[in-house]
């Protein structure tokens, strides 16, 4: 019999600020007795519960349990920027250009499954719009050198047929009232989200059509018994035919993929709900994303009401952890950052507070694949979402639940064709070499 134990539970750092800004959530119902499920999925964020709602279109009637370590929405899924993007997004790149022409097209289609997966469920479940809004993004540049990126991102996408639009330095300014950029690159194929809000809802949506999500229940064990899986928590277990491990980097938490992956933590801040004299002084357009020309600047964000308040979210600062676990010192320290970033770019408000800061897990690996593939007969992942978490995850989660029902798709032939994650090089070398290197693409990216 193969068992897995967990060797670390998630630890978050600062609050999970997309959730904070939110009406308080419905109360938790966790794990507290014994259950059969025909199908178990660990993690309640993009992966798990899209896995969970493709499950349930597979397979109408089955019992689906989905295990969450802490809240909906408060760990990675309420941590990120809320940018679910359409085009090539590769943060090992100079200008996010993908491995080539083909290959672009390929993750073009498929993100778009997503957005046109995840549309169907706010369709389905009414959530917000305003937790889903296809207005697109713009890469921002404040520097030749972050032009110069634009430019060459600007020609790839209009050799693939993708429609983009630069902006000068006045368009930037109307729209940002920022006066920091001196042009842009606007996407329309993005959606901005309130991350936490339309994972909320997602999950009351799946509740209502007969999905059981066990939230504050995170698993401690996971053990083969004859053809089924029992997984267990701290009040209880579930058995279950079929698993879908929807934790991220915590894979590796429980043995798989040891030392091929990459745990990097990406630091966010966000203002007070801005007052009306704060308002008038920014100017601009009430809703907008910002992402770096260079993958390693700052991304910038403004929300309004209906999202949590009228805010910017200012997010830069990476550091690679092994061990998943940030530190106090690397959050003060991020958000020192984040103070001076945001000062930079709305001097008019650089006495502005910061309401929330926080850390944010992301996966990744050296060669820029997944891991979505069946790890053990009737366990498979969905996982290592490369930064990617909000399209990716939703993928890999639809793709999981495809692959254990014997599915075959377009999601589940891309990601089973991927090679395993490259292994990292030995302890310390990996640590102090990737600080090293992030540090450095960090001062290089300058203004950006």
């Amino acid at each position: 019999m193969t068992t897995h134990k967990a060797r670390r539970l998630p630890v978050h750092r600062g609050p999970a600020a997309w959730s904070a800004i939110l009406p308080g959530q419905d109360a938790p119902e966790p794990l507290t007795e014994s259950v059969t499920a025909d199908f178990a999925v660990v993690g309640g964020g993009f992966a798990g519960l899209s896995a969970a709602r493709r499950l349930m279109e597979l397979h109408p009637g089955s019992r689906i349990v989905v295990l969450e370590a802490g809240l909906l929405a408060e760990g990675a899924a309420g941590r990120n920027s809320g940018f679910m993007i359409d085009l090539p997004h590769d943060l090992s790149s100079d200008d996010y250009a993908g491995q080539g022409a083909d290959s672009d097209r390929e993750m073009i289609a498929l993100n778009r499954k997503a957005i046109a997966f995840a549309r169907e469920a706010v369709a389905d479940y009414e959530i917000d719009p305003a937790y889903f809004d296809p207005c697109g993004k713009v890469n921002g540049a404040a520097s030749d050198a972050g032009h110069a990126h634009n430019e060459s991102y600007a020609a790839h996408l209009t050799r693939l047929g993708e429609t983009n639009e630069t902006l000068d330095g006045q368009a930037m300014h109307e729209l940002t009232g920022s006066r920091h950029y001196m042009s842009g690159l606007y996407t329309p194929g993005t959606v901005m989200l309130q991350p936490a809000g339309y994972i909320r809802a997602l999950g009351r949506g799946l509740k209502r059509d007969g999905i059981r999500i066990c939230e504050n229940s995170p698993v401690s064990e996971i053990a083969g018994s004859g053809t089924d899986w029992v997984l267990t928590t701290r009040q209880g277990r579930v058995t279950a035919g079929k698993v879908i491990l929807a934790n991220n980097g915590h894979l590796e938490s429980f043995g798989f993929a040891k030392r091929r992956l990459m745990h990097i933590f990406l630091y966010a801040s966000m203002t007070v709900d801005l007052d009306a004299g704060a308002l008038k002084k920014l100017g601009g357009a009430p809703r907008w994303g910002i992402t770096p020309s260079d993958p390693m600047g700052t991304t910038m964000r403004r929300i309004g009401t209906a999202q949590g308040g009228n805010r910017i979210i200012t997010r830069t600062c990476a550091t690679f952890l092994p061990g998943m676990e940030p530190s106090d010192s690397m959050l003060d320290r991020a958000a020192r950052v984040h103070r001076q970033k945001f000062a930079d770019r709305f001097p008019a408000l650089a006495g502005v507070r910061m309401e929330y800061s926080w850390a944010g897990h992301l996966c990744l690996s050296r060669n820029g694949v997944s891991v979505m593939r069946e790890l053990e007969s009737g366990l498979y992942a969905a996982c290592c979402q490369n930064g990617l978490g909000t399209a990716r995850g939703t993928l890999t989660g639809i793709g999981a639940a495809e692959l254990a029902s014997g599915v075959s798709s377009a999601i589940t032939a891309h990601f089973t064709r991927e090679a395993e994650p490259t292994k990292l090089p030995p302890k310390p070398f990996a640590e102090i070499g990737a600080n090293a290197y992030l540090r450095w693409k960090e001062w290089r990216a300058g203004k950006e």
